[in-house]
């Protein structure tokens, strides 16, 4: 094991002796994605269009783009927490591109709190 897998294990909170399978990772990452896609969905379709036709849905689009935006969070941290603790080949990839969407995500979640 090298230092920078010892220092994400860490990261992760994960134990150095971690186990698991490959279609645990597999299906945590299929969740990530999938939660990821919805919010998108949500995100970009749905409240952009639904929301001025309908008074209610104006109300509760910021909420619920916040707690869309939670959920995909967690679902990053999970997916990710997977692929380290079986030790997956792609983890690094992965954990790249998990990263690059978390920081996506506490930007927008940012600018629903403060801004928008």
């Amino acid at each position: 094991m090298t230092n920078a897998d010892a220092v994400m294990l860490k990261v992760l909170r994960l134990p150095e002796d971690t186990s698991g399978t490959e279609a645990e990772a597999r299906s945590a990452f299929q969740t990530s994605i999938f939660l990821s896609a919805l919010r998108c969905l949500i995100t970009y379709i749905i409240l952009p269009f639904v929301a001025p036709t309908f008074a209610f849905f104006a109300t509760v689009a910021k909420p619920l783009g916040i707690a869309v935006n939670l959920v995909a969070m967690v679902a990053i941290t999970a997916s990710m927490r997977r692929f380290w603790r079986v030790r997956h080949p792609h983890r690094w990839a992965y954990t790249v591109l998990g990263g690059t969407m978390y920081c996506f995500l506490i930007y927008l979640l940012i600018r629903d709190l403060f801004f928008g």
